[in-house]
């Protein structure tokens, strides 16, 4: 069973720092989780899942973009726990691209359906009269929101770390809508400072967070976004494939690559006191990386390996 009766406990593994500082850096591994339903976005799924059979729903509905780690965890889920799943897909011109693009085939290959919107009204998925059209259009469904971001997603990031975690003085993580970095907040130790590395521009998820969470021992960190969501360039896929290597980690290059940099890059310029202890969370998102790899292709750029 896919969401068993207790959360997963995840190990954590050490990472080889290239430098001379008193400094050291872990990684948890919550890509280890499952193998498409990984990371975060199980700990968000977890309670919402178990709220929509409770709630004796046959459906599942939810947002996402065209290589949204979100679509293809709620396809999986839905898939395995019995529920009929519909994706609302960012961007009418998808709709060709359903057989060429790997996160959109492998979300069908589990029976999710698809409805294709424009930009703009995408943009309007929260409003009374959008939610209104789609019951119109499909019946009862439970509705999760895009990046999987509530109240129950952030119960689940709660559960990510462990009392043994309290060694770490800095807990990072990639941030996007800012349930996960929630969780963490709430769980997290006086002594313990939270960073977040927002994976896209805009100064919207302070605001976000701050719906969930009372504490204060927590900063985002604003300038590893590489240019916006699923931006990248090859100094990022340079690192994620040398870290690999050195680390036998995979890194995917929307979220989990761009704190990993940022957190190194830090840790070179000064930024953590010396004898800190760090803890990285690893949220999963490698199923998105053949799809970068085609858009990497057609830029002539080197692959993620």
């Amino acid at each position: 069973m896919l969401f068993s009766s207790e959360l997963s406990i995840i190990e954590n593994q050490s990472v080889t720092l290239n430098s001379d500082c008193n400094i050291s850096l872990s990684i948890k591994r919550e890509d280890e989780i499952h193998p498409f339903v990984s990371g975060n976005k199980y700990r968000k799924l977890y309670y919402n899942i178990l709220k929509a059979k409770e709630e004796e729903h046959t459906t599942l509905l939810t947002f996402g973009g065209a290589y949204s780690n979100h679509i293809a965890a709620v396809a999986y889920a839905g898939k395995v726990s019995g529920f009929k799943t519909i994706g609302i897909i960012r961007g009418e011109e998808l709709a060709l691209e359903t057989n060429l693009n790997p996160t959109l085939k492998f979300a069908a290959s589990c029976g999710m359906e698809f409805k294709y919107v424009t930009r703009s009204d995408f943009r309007l998925k929260e409003t009374e009269n959008f939610i209104h059209d789609l019951h119109e259009a499909f019946g009862e469904f439970y509705l999760v929101p895009e990046g999987g971001t509530n109240a129950l997603a952030v119960k689940g990031c709660e559960h990510i770390l462990t009392p043994e975690d309290s060694e770490f003085d800095y807990i990072c993580c990639a941030v996007g809508t800012g349930g996960t970095i929630s969780g963490l907040i709430n769980s997290s130790k006086p002594h313990q400072t939270i960073l977040g590395f927002p994976a896209l521009k805009g100064d919207f998820l302070q605001n976000n967070i701050s719906k969930f969470v009372t504490k204060t021992n927590w900063e985002l960190i604003t300038h590893y976004h590489f240019g916006g969501y699923a931006k990248i360039d090859e100094t990022l896929v340079q690192f994620i494939n040398a870290f690999k290597r050195q680390n036998t980690i995979p890194l995917d290059p929307v979220y989990t690559g761009k704190v990993m940099f940022g957190v190194m890059d830090l840790i070179k310029q000064g930024y953590f006191p010396e004898n800190s202890k760090i803890l990285v969370i690893h949220t999963g998102g490698l199923q998105g990386i053949p799809g970068m790899n085609n858009i990497l292709k057609k830029k002539k750029m080197p692959q993620i390996v």
